[in-house]
C-alpha cells in the first residue's frame, strides 16, 4: 500500500510562513489516517525555517525546477535569499518520501515549496502563474505524483483503482 505525503498545514498544524494551519477536511483524509497511510511534513520546518516566518517566493517568475537547476532564487519579502533553506526542504520531502514508500504527495498548493498547479510570481503582489514549487518540482522528477490540496478527489480516485489492482 503506497502511502501519501502530506503538506502538514493541511493536516492542522500551525506551521505556514503565517503561523497558521490549512487543514483540509475530507472523508478521504479520516480513511487514509486510519489506514496510516499518511506521512506528515513541512518541508519548510524541516528545514530549520521558523514559524512564523516572512513571505517567500520564487523570483522573476521563475518556478521550481530553475530553483532545482540554480536558474532561480527564492527570496522572502524581506529580501533575504533562501533559496538554500528551500531546496534542503524539497530534499528533506523526498527522503521522507521514499524512506516511508510514499507513491504520491498531497500539497498545499500556491507555496513556493509545496505549490504543484500554482505558485507566486515573485512581484510578492498576489499575482499568480502557473508553476511548481522547490518541493513539489523534485518529488515529481523523482516519479511521486504530486496533487493540491484541490485534487483530493482525483487523488482519491486514482488510489481506489491502484487498491483495486495489487500494490
Amino acid at each position: 500500500m503506497k502511502k501519501i505525503l502530506v503538506s502538514a498545514c493541511l493536516m492542522g498544524h500551525a506551521v505556514r510562513y503565517d503561523g497558521r494551519s490549512r487543514p483540509l477536511v475530507h472523508p478521504a483524509i479520516d480513511r487514509w489516517r486510519e489506514e496510516g497511510r499518511l506521512v506528515t511534513i513541512c518541508p519548510e520546518m524541516s528545514a530549520g525555517m521558523p514559524v512564523p516566518r516572512p513571505p517567500a517566493e520564487i523570483a522573476g517568475g521563475a518556478t521550481g525546477k530553475d530553483v532545482l537547476s540554480g536558474g532561480a532564487r527564492v527570496i522572502e519579502i524581506t529580501g533575504g535569499d533562501v533559496t538554500h533553506a528551500f531546496r534542503q526542504a524539497a530534499e528533506n520531502a523526498l527522503r521522507l518520501a521514499t524512506e516511508t514508500d510514499c507513491g504520491f504527495a498531497l500539497l498545499i498548493d500556491g507555496s513556493p515549496s509545496c505549490g504543484s498547479g500554482f505558485i507566486h510570481d515573485g512581484s510578492f503582489s498576489g499575482t499568480r502563474r502557473s508553476g511548481r514549487g522547490v518541493t513539489a518540482a523534485l518529488l515529481r522528477q523523482a516519479g511521486i505524483t504530486v496533487y493540491s490540496d484541490k485534487e483530493i478527489d482525483a487523488l482519491a480516485a486514482r488510489l481506489s483503482a491502484c487498491d483495486g489492482i495489487s500494490e
